[in-house]
């Protein structure tokens, strides 16, 4: 938990459950996953968490997303700061109305993450398109080689946390963590080992992210 750990955990209700969170002066952090509770993607309550941080009075969100590459050229270890996404079941606030957005990345947060990377001196990618898919299996080796024609980096959360964000006027902006080739893009399937040994691998560099996050204050 890092830095978080120096705060105990809060608990706020909202219309589609209850969520835990820590807070650090005016800076809020929820564990997807839970604190202890490793809740697969597909159970994780993304509805519940966007409410909670406007619930919160916040404006901005950071996400850090762990992903597969899709490409040979992205390489784990490395980052990308997702500018678009696709997801064909996204979840939705308005599933009794029609209302409608236009959903997008928030351009201002892009720019701060990519000034903090650039300080950090942290190699990355300044675009990418990130796919999602349901989880919490890994994608097949057919799968992947159909959707990296169109993406570069694949996962099973940002795309539903942002356009719940957009739909609730908050901005969203993505940390992409490359943890892993996705299964068959370097010719052999993917393996367990490699993705949480290169999981662990980034743990202290997005640690630093966040604290340079922290530190910067949003007009």
């Amino acid at each position: 938990m890092g830095f978080w750990g120096r705060t105990e955990p809060k608990i706020i209700s909202t219309p589609y459950g209850k969520v835990r969170y820590f807070q650090l002066g005016d800076c809020v952090f929820i564990p997807r996953h839970g604190i202890k509770e490793n809740v697969p993607p597909h159970k994780i309550n993304h509805r519940a968490n966007i409410f909670a941080l406007k619930k919160l009075g916040i404006k901005h969100i950071f996400a850090i997303n762990s992903v597969g590459s899709l490409k040979k050229e992205i390489k784990p270890g490395s980052i990308v700061v997702a500018s678009d996404y696709i997801s064909w079941d996204p979840p939705t606030f308005y599933e009794h109305e029609a209302k409608f957005i236009v959903p997008s990345m928030s351009l201002k947060l892009r720019e701060v993450l990519i000034g903090i990377l650039k300080k950090l001196k942290i190699r990355f990618g300044q675009k990418g398109i990130y796919f999602q898919t349901k989880g919490p299996r890994f994608e097949t080796k057919a799968e992947i080689r159909l959707i990296s024609k169109f993406a570069d980096v694949v996962g099973m959360t940002m795309a539903s946390e942002a356009t719940l964000a957009n739909e609730l006027g908050l901005e969203y902006a993505s940390v992409c963590s490359i943890d892993n080739y996705a299964n068959g893009v370097e010719g052999k399937p993917l393996t367990m080992k490699e993705f949480w040994e290169y999981q662990s691998k980034m743990a202290a560099k997005i640690e630093r992210i966040i604290e340079e996050i922290l530190r910067t204050k949003i007009k």
